[in-house]
């Protein structure tokens, strides 16, 4: 999971501010604590996975946009990332282009 942050942070640490959380309850903990404009959900996470913490903070936060990242790229998955509150989904490994494309999409929206 940390080499999964550091590909993204050095992804995005030119244009973006970033918080890492090593699990779903410090996610919440970070969300609930900090303002966001944007989630990165790793799925699978120790303690409570991305599916939940994005329920959790679904049930308080309709608008801010989350990008589930997952090695499971199948159909299912995807719904299953929708299902929970996600706006879209990135797939393992991170190409950077679609992540930077799929994050500029959602924050101009």
């Amino acid at each position: 999971m940390e080499s999964n942050y550091l590909l993204v942070s050095y992804i995005l640490r030119k244009d973006y501010n970033l918080l890492w959380a090593h699990d779903g309850e410090e996610a919440i903990e970070m969300y609930r604590t900090n303002h966001v404009d944007i989630i990165l959900m790793d799925m699978r996470m120790p303690r409570l996975g991305g599916l939940a913490t994005a329920e959790q903070i679904r049930k308080t936060d309709k608008e801010t946009p989350i990008i589930a990242l997952t090695a499971f790229a199948f159909e299912s998955d995807r719904e299953q990332t929708e299902k929970a509150g996600c706006n879209d989904f990135v797939p393992k490994p991170i190409n950077a282009e679609l992540l930077l494309s799929k994050i500029k999409k959602l924050l101009s929206a």
